[in-house]
């Protein structure tokens, strides 16, 4: 199961290893994906509940592994 964390220190993370994201722009993107998860949104390929921060980040909703290409996601963080 994934790691649950705050979208803000989800974005921190993002922002970190990505200089030239920006911020604020991707917590507003980090906030639809959620919501939109929270009201039921699926995968595209699979119909599987999408992964809410790579939504976030690649604004196609998908579910973690039509993103990833991986199953186990132990290791990935969601956002909460």
């Amino acid at each position: 199961m994934f790691t649950y964390i705050s979208i803000e220190e989800f974005a921190d993370g993002v922002v970190k290893n990505n200089k030239d994201t920006n911020r604020k722009e991707l917590i507003a993107s980090l906030r639809k994906a959620l919501a939109a998860k929270r009201n039921g949104a699926r995968c595209m390929i699979c119909g599987a509940p999408i992964w809410a921060a790579g939504s976030g980040v690649t604004g196609t909703y998908l579910c973690f592994t039509c993103t990833t290409g991986e199953a186990d996601d132990s290791e990935d963080y969601e956002i909460e």
